[in-house]
């Protein structure tokens, strides 16, 4: 039995299996994402940016990260019950870049100088100028290979200024829609 076709204008050979992991953050960049910063904890917060955020469902109000289990925040949202997300506009790559960066200052420095106040139901960090913004619950927690897929039951939100969105393509940041 013959595979699918390939796609018109291909050019080079699809690699024989998925296990390339070059080939395979590379068919999986192809997708544009928004882009967010995922905080957690009250008293000693930490946040990660986070392409793999999802709406699950309008009633009840879930929505889902994937978040690698090495990552400090996983910990912290596990321990917590909890997390918030922040939407990022076009105007805020710096802040996506700071909270992807593995060699940001970690602990209670790791906010110093980053506009953000405390979420009323969890206490996590929400992003001053950001698109959007909710604050969850975890409700469930799934196994996502070396990742895990937490979905969150939400428990406030907010939106701001109407701005362009971050989005995150073929391993980059770019605009979306700014003239």
């Amino acid at each position: 039995m013959a595979g699918p076709p390939e796609p018109a204008g291909l050019s080079e050979r699809l690699p024989r299996g998925v296990h390339d992991r070059s080939a395979l953050r590379g068919a999986l960049g192809a997708f544009a994402t928004g882009v967010t910063v995922l905080t957690a904890g009250r008293e000693n917060p930490c946040g990660m940016t986070a392409n793999s955020f999802t709406s699950v469902s309008l009633d009840p109000a879930l929505v889902l990260v994937c978040v690698v289990r090495t990552a400090a925040v996983h910990d912290r949202i596990l321990a917590e019950g909890g997390f918030a997300v922040s939407v990022l506009s076009d105007r805020q790559e710096k802040l996506a870049r700071y909270f992807a960066d593995r060699h940001r200052p970690r602990g209670a420095a790791e906010f110093e100088g980053v506009p953000a106040s405390p979420g009323r139901h969890t206490g996590a960090p929400l992003l001053t100028g950001a698109l959007a913004w909710l604050e969850c619950g975890l409700a469930a927690v799934h196994d996502g290979g070396d990742h895990s897929i937490l979905v969150g039951s939400v428990l406030g939100l907010g939106r701001g200024e109407a701005e362009p969105a971050l989005v995150f393509h073929a391993g980059g940041f770019h605009p979306l829609g700014r003239s």
